[in-house]
């Protein structure tokens, strides 16, 4: 019988991994990025939680950033709005267990599947926030070709970055979480593909208190359960972003998103980048 001032979350942070974000990530960040706050931004309500449910519970005062809504704009005007809500409240819950407020999430407003046809303003969005929040670390997807909305929030956590830097300002460093891709016609969950500049992975490999963690948050998207069905919650993997270029395929072959009946194709996807970059006046070659 459990004593009455003890709480089974207390049970359960005495089970779980000691390390600490220093000792993970310190061998692949410089010092300042592990010294301030952390800014996540993922594609769509419960990226950040399949990706980097380690990190949220261990960064106090962290905020997470949602690139789109999670609702595709092929349903009702009606049907969409409730459907936007509704993965909102999802992700109060989620967030709520890694002692994340309500205040401390936002969204960019992109529609699910479309973050990549706006990504000059959905840049500048995001510079402000940088701005004003000020975060040491910003975590973000890898550029892999696994969904487009994905791809579309590395471009404009990379693209922030760099128009931070140009105009003299100490911008965050970049870390990415793992996510998922295809490899040899396969769909791949929770690895990275090889980095141009050969970065070193970190894994976390939870402990049964720390799965048990994730699998409550996970649970609180009721509306993707299905989809999250097939995805780890064993570990999790973080590395520096690499320098990328978004003009390029991250792969050959046939992209993830390509597979799915989707109006984008990596070959838009790549031309929307390079205009992108052109008005913003980043060059044509890898940066962040």
């Amino acid at each position: 019988m459990r004593p009455p001032d003890e709480s089974p979350w207390q049970e359960e942070q005495s089970s779980e991994d000691t390390r600490t974000v220093a000792e993970v990530l310190g061998p692949l960040l410089p010092p300042q990025a592990l010294h301030g706050s952390a800014l996540i931004v993922a594609a769509h309500p419960e990226d950040e939680v399949r990706g980097a449910s380690w990190l949220l519970r261990r960064s106090p005062g962290c905020h997470v950033v949602h690139v789109t809504d999670g609702s595709p704009r092929d349903m009702s005007s009606t049907r969409r709005e409730a459907y936007a809500r509704l993965r909102e409240e999802e992700s109060f819950a989620a967030l709520a267990l890694a002692g994340v407020p309500p205040h401390h999430l936002l969204s960019l407003g992109a529609a699910d599947q479309e973050a990549a046809l706006d990504l000059v303003t959905l840049t500048e969005y995001l510079m402000a926030l940088l701005k004003a929040l000020r975060p040491a670390l910003l975590v973000v997807h890898p550029y892999e070709g696994g969904h487009p909305d994905h791809d579309a929030a590395a471009f404009i956590s990379h693209a922030a970055v760099a128009l931070m830097a140009r105009a003299g300002r100490t911008p965050p460093t970049l870390l990415e979480m793992a996510s998922y891709h295809r490899r040899q016609g396969v769909l791949v969950t929770g690895e990275f593909l090889p980095a141009p500049d050969s970065s070193p992975v970190a894994t976390v490999s939870f402990t049964d208190p720390e799965r048990a963690s994730k699998q409550r948050m996970l649970a609180c998207y009721a509306s993707e359960a299905r989809e999250l069905k097939s995805f780890p919650v064993e570990q999790e993997r973080y590395r520096a972003a690499p320098r990328y270029d978004f003009t390029r395929p991250p792969h050959e072959g046939m992209l993830q998103y390509e597979s799915n009946v989707w109006r984008m194709t990596g070959a838009r996807w790549r031309e929307l980048a390079r205009q992108a970059l052109e008005r913003l006046k980043l060059p044509e070659v890898p940066w962040h």
